[in-house]
């Protein structure tokens, strides 16, 4: 299943490399910046019956955005980007099917268990993601938090995704070394999470074409769920039409 995305950034609609998102000025590598507010992409996504999409704000200044895109599509984008125990019913009640939550459930590279379960006994598991964001290191994949810069010590495997299917409804998960790159994805961690995973996980990183959404529905044994970007046209991209993506869905649903 194909999955849409809205990416904030500086309160815009912008496809973003990645890796690239640091502190550093200059650093960031941008493909697409779009001249549409984050209403126009969440309109379009609830015409087309396209649920599970998620809006996220990548740093400060997007929150009047992303209101604007819950608002216009309520129930049907999950909402993540600096979420916490303080803000995370606030985004539910603002439209939120979700709130994905990463950084904030971290604390010195571990799981901070006292902050996910506060989490969980206020909002309730059934309206959580976790975001398990990961970059490769000595041939594992290990969950990166603070805009996709700061390793943590969680490696992405089976224990971990079994463990922590109990305290959340699905995962998310950026392949941060191909995302935005538009080169293909990570086949090897889309079959790992296909074998692996519990619990419906939307996958993004790296999607350039039809055939790689065909690779995740297959790799991924129907629970791995596919987001695409930066090849999207609705995103400047050539890989792949936005009416293909629907048809795709209609008959993966009828199929």
């Amino acid at each position: 299943m194909f999955r849409p995305c809205i990416d904030l950034h500086e309160g815009r609609v912008k496809q973003i490399v990645g890796g690239s998102l640091g502190d550093l000025p200059g650093q960031l590598r941008t493909n697409f910046v779009s001249d549409r507010p984050a209403r126009w992409f969440a309109e379009l996504y609830k015409r087309d019956g396209l649920a599970g999409g998620h809006v996220i704000m990548l740093g400060p200044g997007c929150e009047t955005e992303a209101r604007s895109a819950l608002t216009a599509y309520p129930g049907g984008l999950q909402l993540g980007g600096g979420v916490n125990l303080d803000n995370a019913q606030g985004w539910l009640d603002a439209g939120a099917s979700h709130v994905i939550v990463t950084s904030w459930v971290f604390r010195e590279g571990r799981v901070d268990w006292n902050r996910l379960n506060s989490l969980v006994k206020a909002i309730g598991r059934s309206r959580l993601v976790l975001d398990l964001s990961c970059r490769k290191r000595d041939g594992k994949y290990f969950v990166v938090t603070d805009r996709w810069q700061k390793f943590t010590e969680l490696v992405v495997n089976r224990e971990t995704l079994q463990t922590l299917s109990q305290h959340c409804a699905e995962f998310l998960v950026h392949a941060v070394d191909v995302e935005g790159l538009c080169r293909g994805i990570d086949h090897d961690l889309v079959t790992q999470l296909g074998e692996w995973t519990p619990l419906p996980m939307t996958y993004a990183g790296g999607a350039s074409s039809l055939a790689d959404l065909e690779a995740v529905a297959q790799l991924g044994q129907g629970r791995v769920h596919l987001t695409i970007g930066s090849a999207l046209d609705i995103f400047g991209g050539t890989g792949v039409r936005y009416e293909d993506v629907v048809a795709f869905n209609k008959k993966f649903n009828h199929g």
